[in-house]
């Protein structure tokens, strides 16, 4: 049995998802894609034997999809993935689901009234070992409470993190994501600030407390230049657990001694990506999701909107939180 999927979206992370799924995924086959580019969309779709679709929702009504993966700009995802629930297709959203909380919340509603649950949500690191690894280590007691956890998101360059705002809805909404993960536990409050004061506010530092007390501190800074760098420790009662580096060779060279930083998030993530799209194309075919669902991508929208509040108003923001509809079950999380 297999899924045909169509994809949304070809620029650098739709294609990569394209390729990942023809090339790790068995039970999986990429049969439309649409990008703006109609170029490029003819290529992707061509390089796994696929086809071009002519539009967004054209994708999401073919008979010859399944299931869609939204890769596209952000502004477009809540549009898209209420369509995808209209149709009734399982879809593999990106993050972040919305741009704001408003729109988000009309997914789940949406979600909720049709009865399914249809959303999974692009928070990848989710699938990450190291990163699950993490999770095991704090599940299993041996850290004792956490006390405190320190992010660390680095970008060389972004073409997507433009604004002050976006760098919090569509950068530094992974650290939100991961911190209610990781603790299972909720965003209380939250505040942002950055050493830029004219221009674009990037690198920015959040200081998050938990409704457990756990303080978290996120840097994400996305224009770093030296490479793509992603670090993570818990402070526990009994001891501490922190990301570490893949291995290297390290080299002393022209008078200088170091080990090569990635380039990017595709090359970080890469077997975090796979097991995702593994794992999203096995829920879609038995009709299941298990992944971050839409309720998650809601809450890192709250998150994300307060924290915008925040670095606007240079004081402590609250987390407006909303409580669970009963239709997400804790099992998605």
């Amino acid at each position: 049995m297999s899924l045909r999927i169509g994809v949304i979206g070809a620029g650098a992370m739709g294609a990569a998802h394209v390729h990942m799924l023809h090339e790790t995924v068995p039970s999986a086959r990429v049969s439309e894609v649409f990008d703006a580019d109609a170029a490029r969309a003819r290529q992707v779709a061509g390089s796994v034997s696929g086809r071009a679709a002519p539009s967004a929702l054209a994708v999401v009504e073919s008979d010859e999809v399944d299931a869609v993966l939204i890769a596209a700009p952000d502004f477009t995802h809540a549009e898209l993935a209420l369509a995808c629930i209209a149709a009734g297709k399982p879809v593999l959203c990106e993050k972040p689901l919305a741009l704001t909380a408003e729109e988000s919340r009309s997914v789940v509603e949406a979600e909720v009234a049709g009865g399914q649950q249809l959303v999974q949500v692009g928070f990848m690191r989710r699938f990450d070992p190291s990163y699950r690894e993490l999770k095991q280590t704090l599940t299993d007691g041996r850290l004792g409470e956490p006390r405190l956890v320190h992010h660390v998101h680095r970008n060389a360059t972004s073409n997507t993190s433009t604004t002050d705002a976006n760098l919090i809805t569509g950068s530094m909404i992974h650290e939100f994501d991961l911190v209610r993960w990781l603790l299972d536990d909720e965003v209380a409050s939250i505040a942002v600030a950055s050493p830029i004061r004219d221009g674009f506010r990037d690198p920015q530092l959040a200081t998050i407390v938990m409704m457990r007390g756990t303080l978290v501190s996120a840097e994400v800074f996305v224009n770093a230049k030296y490479g793509y760098d992603i670090r993570c420790e818990v402070v526990g009662t009994s001891g501490t657990a922190s990301l570490v580096p893949p291995a290297h060779v390290s080299t002393r060279i022209g008078g200088a001694e170091g080990v090569p930083v990635g380039a990017d998030f595709v090359v970080r993530f890469a077997t975090a990506y796979q097991n995702e799209l593994r794992a999203w194309t096995r829920d879609a075919l038995y009709g299941v999701v298990t992944g971050p669902s839409a309720w998650d991508g809601h809450m890192a929208n709250l998150v994300a909107e307060a924290g915008v509040r925040a670095l606007e108003s240079g004081t402590v923001e609250q987390v407006l939180l909303e409580p669970a509809p009963a239709f997400y079950s804790e099992g998605a999380r």
